[in-house]
């Protein structure tokens, strides 16, 4: 966490600390983050827990209907999950959801939210006292923040993080055999199942959080979001036309997308299909270096594609780096025009 916070922490940074980095036993955390994003950009600052009960569980039971193996994970039973599933068959009313999840839904999550690596984060983004509580307080922090020019991101990351968690816990496999793999044309992150396979979430919002939502290149802002006209697009590093030259591979895996901006992607003097001066190299390193320190699943797909040790993948993208400037005659020494100080 240290290496991904650095010496001087945004709020941005403490928020995707416990994102990307906490520890995903369960999806609480998940749905609490999606709730509180929902929630402060009505300026309330004093939630209660019936307002934030409604968030919460709506958040949840759209999880649950994509995978339902949260109890999978806890081994205890839980008034809440019972609650939802309850109510998607008909058997409570939504007004006997929102008092159930009130009641229950909050005994571990609004003390745990902040923890990360067994510490919590210097920065809160609610207050809560246990004893009696009945509401949260929202801080300036988480204010501050979804005002700045990440806020709009903020949710799909949740999101995309969310689905990759649950989608190790459905496939019901060890996580050490789970390789996700990316959709060129789609630009979607899929793992494979015989016969089949299974879709998980936007390669932008699985990538934004580990580069600070900064391009890899320039580090200017980028969005995730769709309609923006700032939109970041998905570049190979190393280029895709060595996709036949046996160079890179896998030249479509994870290690090797980052997320740019079109201008240095694609502009005026972009990138195209040249490989980038080597001083991205290790860039490239300890951006794959945070995934590598988040949980799975990308962790292990990352591991099976570049080496067990810091030092093997140290190698691997050196030694690919080599191979592709001697091997094809393409330009290795692009790098933008400008840059603005360095977010990782």
């Amino acid at each position: 966490m240290s290496e991904f916070w650095g010496d001087a922490p945004s709020i941005e940074d403490y928020w995707r600390g416990i994102i990307l980095f906490g520890k995903n036993v369960a999806s609480y955390k998940f749905a609490l983050a999606q709730s509180l994003l929902e929630l402060a950009p009505g300026g309330k600052s004093i939630i209660t827990l019936e307002e934030l009960a409604q968030a919460y569980a709506r958040h949840t039971l759209e999880h649950l209907r994509l995978c339902d193996s949260q109890s999978q994970q806890t081994n205890v039973p839980y008034p809440f999950l019972e609650a939802c599933r309850r109510y998607d068959r008909g058997e409570i009313s939504y007004e006997e959801l929102i008092a159930i999840t009130a009641k229950e839904g909050f005994k571990i999550v609004l003390d745990k939210f902040h923890n990360v690596n067994k510490a919590e984060t210097p920065m809160r983004f609610f207050a809560y006292e246990r004893r009696g509580a009945k509401a949260i307080a929202l801080t300036d922090e988480l204010f501050g923040m979804l005002e700045g020019n990440q806020g709009q991101n903020l949710p799909q990351e949740v999101d995309a993080r969310w689905r990759l968690v649950e989608t190790a816990w459905e496939l019901k496999v060890s996580r050490n055999l789970i390789g996700v793999d990316y959709d060129a044309d789609l630009e979607l992150l899929f793992v494979r199942k015989p016969m089949s396979r299974v879709n998980i979430t936007s390669c932008r919002g699985a990538l934004n959080g580990y580069q600070r939502g900064k391009c890899f290149y320039c580090f200017g802002d980028i969005s995730i979001i769709s309609s923006a006209t700032d939109l970041t697009d998905v570049d190979h590093f190393f280029p895709r036309v060595l996709i036949n030259d046996n160079i890179a591979h896998p030249i479509d895996g994870i290690w090797n997308l980052v997320l740019a901006c079109v201008s240095c992607n694609r502009g005026v003097g972009g990138k195209f299909d040249q490989l980038p001066h080597k001083r991205y190299l290790e860039r490239l390193n300890t951006r794959n270096e945070f995934l590598i320190g988040s949980h799975h699943p990308l962790r292990e797909t990352l591991i099976q594609q570049t080496g067990d040790s810091e030092l093997k993948r140290r190698s691997f993208l050196e030694r690919n780096y080599n191979a592709a400037k001697t091997g094809r005659l393409i330009n290795s020494n692009w790098q933008p025009a400008f840059e603005y100080p360095p977010a990782f």
